[in-house]
């Protein structure tokens, strides 16, 4: 009588799992430093929104002066006039003077860990 096989070798089961070990091993160094990445990127998502707010701000005071709020400063951009909500907790702006109708750059910075900066452009108006 002929017999079938029915499964896995105990030498089959062993390799594919040394193949998964060391496929694991060199992929884990790719995963370890992520969180470091997700704070540089969301530093840098804020800052997109300061600088999006800073024009829209802009154009809205430019119309009429009892909309948006004046931006004499670098710091002014943390309001919740100018950024709904606020600016994000654990975030700070450096302070830096904005002449009217100039753009300035000015550094966001995030106490993290890891701490991380990014820059935005601010526009003055009064």
């Amino acid at each position: 009588m002929k017999q079938m096989q029915r499964g896995f070798t105990l030498i089959e089961l062993v390799m594919v799992i040394v193949i998964l070990g060391v496929l694991a091993a060199v992929a884990l160094p790719k995963f370890v430093d992520l969180k470091g990445d997700a704070v540089s990127a969301a530093t840098q998502g804020v800052a997109g929104a300061l600088s999006s707010a800073a024009a829209i701000n802009y154009a809205a005071r430019s119309i009429s002066t009892s909309k948006g709020a004046a931006v004499t400063d670098c710091s002014n951009m943390s309001s919740s006039n100018i950024i709904q909500g606020g600016l994000p907790t654990g975030y700070t702006i450096t302070a830096g003077a904005v002449a009217a109708g100039a753009s300035v750059s000015c550094t966001l910075t995030n106490a993290g860990p890891p701490s991380t900066t990014a820059s935005f452009t601010a526009i003055g108006i009064l």
